[in-house]
């Protein structure tokens, strides 16, 4: 039976559920018209367009920069779910559902089955997420940000043409990278030893372009880390310019130390425990099987 108070109004009302697990279970169930099960009718569409206008309606207009961060979460499976697959980095069953947040607002919540590349499907959700934060902030630049997962070309390639839109993202380590950074390695190592400190780190920005799966060369920031565990070689791309931007009056921001400290280290915030609740919130009641052409 539908609530006659969603909102909470009536005090009496407030923190009562809006659905029972059986409701839930009919709306998760109501796409198989070919079972008992089929009542609740919904258009998965329409739902996900809900939770990212919702989301979006909490972002100031008058923005001058909005950072986008992605997370591939994996969810522990308790069953035998439906698309249930083994995950190799969570040791168990998992589902590893693609979300979208702004600061503490989600925008996307995405169920995916974990036998799935961690960045499967972004660039869809990206060409709905973008238009939408666009009319809600005209005026604002788009930084996306997300860990070596979602480090892919098509990503890179479809931010480079948009206007506005830029990337930070994390890179994985290979050899070719490591030897780039041998230099500030060593001299991170010498001042290590030299100052005793529990950790050093230098900096190093470089052109960096793969064998083949890139299609141009792109800018990649090192960092040369020597603790008492040894060397921690850690690489980011990026598109932002190292100068800066003209309207900003702290034009230092995106030069190397400070872009990986203070702006890609940043996305460590999304991954807190609160938001692991808000994170399990969305996928309880806002999670929708997205078509992939979506």
């Amino acid at each position: 039976m539908p609530k006659r108070d969603p909102l909470g109004a009536d005090p009496a009302h407030r923190g009562v559920a809006l659905a029972g697990a059986s409701t839930l279970n009919r709306l998760e169930l109501s796409n198989n018209k070919s079972t008992r099960a089929h009542k609740l009718r919904h258009d998965p569409r329409k739902v996900a367009a809900c939770l990212l206008d919702k989301g979006v309606r909490g972002l100031p207009k008058r923005a001058h920069e909005i950072v986008v961060d992605l997370d591939a979460m994996g969810h522990r499976l308790h069953g035998l779910q439906e698309g249930r697959h083994f995950s190799a980095y969570y040791d168990d069953y998992c589902y590893l559902p693609l979300y979208v947040f702004v600061g503490d607002f989600p925008l996307w919540a995405q169920l995916r089955t974990s036998d799935k590349d961690g960045a499967a499907g972004v660039v869809a959700a990206l060409k709905q997420i973008v238009p939408a934060i666009r009319k809600r902030c005209r005026r604002a630049r788009i930084i996306v940000r997300g860990d070596s997962g979602f480090c892919r070309e098509e990503l890179m390639a479809w931010c480079e043409g948009q206007p506005e839109v830029y990337y930070c993202l994390g890179l994985a380590k290979n050899s070719v990278l490591v030897e780039r950074l041998i230099p500030a390695l060593v001299g991170a190592r010498m001042r290590w030893w030299l100052c005793g400190a529990a950790n050093v780190r230098e900096f190093l920005k470089f052109a960096y372009q793969t064998g083949t799966s890139w299609s141009r060369s792109r800018r990649v920031i090192g960092k040369a880390e020597v603790t008492a565990q040894g060397s921690n070689p850690r690489f980011v791309v990026t598109n932002l310019p190292a100068q800066g931007f003209q309207e900003d009056e702290d034009n230092t921001r995106f030069t190397a130390a400070r872009l990986y400290e203070e702006l890609y280290c940043a996305r460590g915030e999304m991954e807190t425990y609160p938001l692991q609740a808000l994170f399990r919130l969305c996928h309880r009641r806002l999670m929708t099987l997205v078509p992939a052409s979506g």
